[in-house]
């Protein structure tokens, strides 16, 4: 009994937990159902999903043989690959100090250090960017072709490696050009700085050491050549080249225009107005060539060290912003200037300037780069040459059809007479005897002829000996003889006294002039007595006796004479005051001989017979007009030289035609430089 009550108690027991574990699973398969009734949707989602997300996993469905063989290639390009995507995460570190604009200015080494680590960066992944992706695009290839991985995935791969199989793709992102550009602001910074126009004043040719060429510092030459070469190394040496010309030729040009060159742009036609401008311009011409432009030179080839063929460009593009054109176009307008003499000495004077300058010019504008200036600067030789020989000579021909013009009519010196000989006499003189031996050797060089000095000499002294053959044709053109002699009495004392001691005298030797002062004074004299000379006999004392019986004669005869002698003094008077005697101390010493002629007799001659005079009427004026000392005073004043007017002589040509082509011959030679 006892028995059973434990077996009944079990078995009760064991109803009882299969009951809550029924009641449990009931809950639960309720509980699963309404969660079940919740998450059919989602389902229904996940299992549309299911084709896309089988073929994103496909590769690793694919037979496992196939795996294995594409693992060993894809190892093979993801390692390159790996390497080119390091290098692009340096380039982007390099990006802070690139793009900071002060950094350049500050530690310019330190900016262009980082910057070649940048082009260093490029160029590796401009030599392996390619490679890594065609190495990327084979292994993409092998997935398609193999069906391993699905055909969009492969196709969006493939896209996107194509853009990276180009090396000159721009792989920085910009920033390599971004770091060019801050580097050529400095470079135009730099030169700006030290590009400031010369307070420079007129330059002094008798003290070159006055004149201080341009300097930039040594440190920012240096700077600026290392700026140059990095952006000459990217392509940018023409915008450097342009900046530099630009930067330089307008500080030059400035240094010059301080000089004041308005005058290079508005020469005078007359070759006389020429003459300050022609002086000037060789100085200011000296002073571009040999110490901007030479200055400017050496600095060009300092910071185009590594470029000379970019320096030669950029000098070039320098100097002529400089304005050395405008020199040479000034030259030819002393060229184009109106013929006369004066026109061959500033001629003279350009070829000088330019032949003194011919060494700097062949150094400085040597290269194909200025063949501009070469060419205008032959040209300019050539001209003056060609002129100067033309003017020189005509000379001669010129100073023989003279000969036909009319003399002065106050029997004064020809201008002409004066200009030649001391035209002469500057040819023969420094500095243009030798520059003139050497303009008409080189002409004679171009024909295939020879020159020398002494063809110089005998050419010059030719001129002077037609222009000594003109003195007799023209006093023969004197309707007067009287007035001819005073002519030719002042025209041989001229030549005598403005030839002796110069170099033109020297080589005509004493003897010549000595000829010229003797023929002065053979005019001289013939002149006295064929003119002065003979109103003293007018008052002779022949005839006169001063006796009671022979008073009234002798009054008759005083009176007659000083009537006859008044006049003839009168009309010689009135005509030879409007003579003249060029040479004051020559107009004194013949002015004391006609009064020695004159007031002596006159005065012993009225001392002696005017108390006969005196002693009559009023009408006694008639006869006793002067004084001794009035007519000491009235010939002293004889012979006065007055302002005279240029151009008394004209130029003709050989055809007899009136030509205004060599007017500066009739100039006094007062005009002469």
């Amino acid at each position: 009994m006892g028995m059973d009550q434990e077996e009944e108690d079990r078995g009760m027991a064991s109803l009882l937990a299969a009951r809550r574990a029924l009641r449990a699973g009931v809950e639960k398969s309720r509980a699963l159902s309404h969660a079940l009734a919740r998450t059919g949707p989602k389902l229904g989602e996940i299992q549309g999903r299911l084709p896309a997300m089988e073929a994103a996993v496909r590769p690793i469905r694919a037979p496992r043989d196939a795996l294995e063989g594409a693992g060993e290639n894809i190892d093979r390009a993801v390692g390159p690959a790996a390497a080119v995507l390091k290098v692009f995460d340096a380039v982007h570190g390099l990006e802070p100090p690139l793009l900071a604009s002060s950094a350049v200015a500050e530690d310019l080494a330190g900016y262009l250090a980082v910057l070649s680590r940048l082009e260093e960066a490029l160029r590796f992944l401009s030599d392996n960017c390619g490679l890594a992706s065609q190495w990327l695009a084979d292994i993409v290839e092998y997935l398609g072709d193999r069906n391993l991985a699905d055909p969009r995935f492969v196709s969006d791969l493939a896209e996107a490696l194509s853009h990276l199989k180009n090396p000159s793709a721009n792989l920085d992102g910009g920033l390599l050009a971004a770091a060019l550009d801050i580097l050529e602001a400095e470079f135009r910074r730099l030169l700006a700085e030290h590009s400031a126009p010369l307070a420079m004043k007129e330059p002094n040719s008798s003290d070159p050491g006055s004149i201080t060429a341009p300097r930039i510092p040594a440190s920012a030459v240096h700077k600026l050549s290392l700026i140059l070469d990095r952006l000459a190394a990217n392509g940018r040496l023409g915008t450097c080249t342009a900046a530099y010309a630009e930067a330089r030729g307008d500080t030059v040009s400035a240094s010059l225009r301080a000089l004041g060159l308005d005058y290079l742009h508005n020469p005078a036609e007359d070759a006389q107005a020429l003459t300050p401008s022609v002086e000037r311009w060789g100085q200011h011409l000296e002073f571009a060539v040999r110490h901007l432009l030479e200055a400017e030179r050496k600095l060009c080839f300092a910071v185009f060290e590594r470029q000379p063929e970019a320096a030669s460009s950029c000098f070039a593009e320098i100097a002529s912003c400089a304005g050395i054109l405008d020199f040479l176009k000034f030259g030819r307008a002393v060229c184009d200037a109106r013929k006369d003499p004066i026109k061959l000495l500033r001629l003279l004077d350009v070829f000088d300037s330019l032949s003194k300058l011919r060494m700097d010019f062949n150094r400085l504008f040597g290269g194909k780069a200025c063949v501009e200036i070469q060419t205008q600067t032959r040209e300019l030789v050539k001209r003056v040459v060609d002129g100067s020989v033309e003017i020189f000579e005509e000379l001669l021909v010129q100073v023989e059809l003279q000969r036909n013009m009319p003399p002065p009519a106050d029997g004064g010196v020809p201008r002409i007479v004066s200009f030649v000989a001391k035209y002469c006499n500057q040819l023969l003189g420094d500095p243009y005897r030798s520059v003139l031996t050497q303009v008409l050797t080189i002409h004679r060089s171009w024909r295939k002829e020879t020159f020398n000095d002494k063809m110089l000499v005998d050419a010059v002294l030719n001129i002077v000996k037609a222009l000594e053959a003109n003195f007799e044709a023209w006093s023969k053109a004197y309707k007067d003889v009287t007035l001819s002699y005073l002519f030719m009495m002042n025209t041989h004392w001229h030549f005598f006294k403005h030839l002796k001691g110069t170099k033109l005298g020297e080589i005509l030797g004493d003897e010549w002039l000595r000829e010229h002062e003797q023929y002065k004074d053979y005019y001289s004299a013939v002149f006295l007595r064929e003119s002065w000379g003979t109103l003293a006999p007018l008052l002779s004392r022949e005839g006169i006796i001063l006796f009671s019986k022979g008073r009234a004669t002798a009054r008759d005869l005083v009176k007659q004479r000083l009537k006859s002698f008044n006049a003839n003094f009168d009309e010689m008077y009135q005509k030879q005051s409007s003579w003249i005697i060029s040479d004051r101390d020559l107009q004194q010493k013949t002015c004391h001989l006609v009064v020695q002629a004159i007031v002596p007799v006159y005065r012993s001659f009225m001392q002696n017979y005017g108390p006969l005079v005196d002693q009559q009427d009023v009408s006694a004026n008639k006869y006793v007009k002067f004084t001794a000392e009035g007519l000491d005073k009235m010939l002293s004043t004889l012979f006065m030289p007055k302002p005279r007017r240029a151009g008394s002589f004209q130029i003709k040509n050989s055809n007899g035609k009136i030509t205004s082509a060599m007017t500066g011959l009739y100039r006094s030679s007062s005009t002469l430089k």
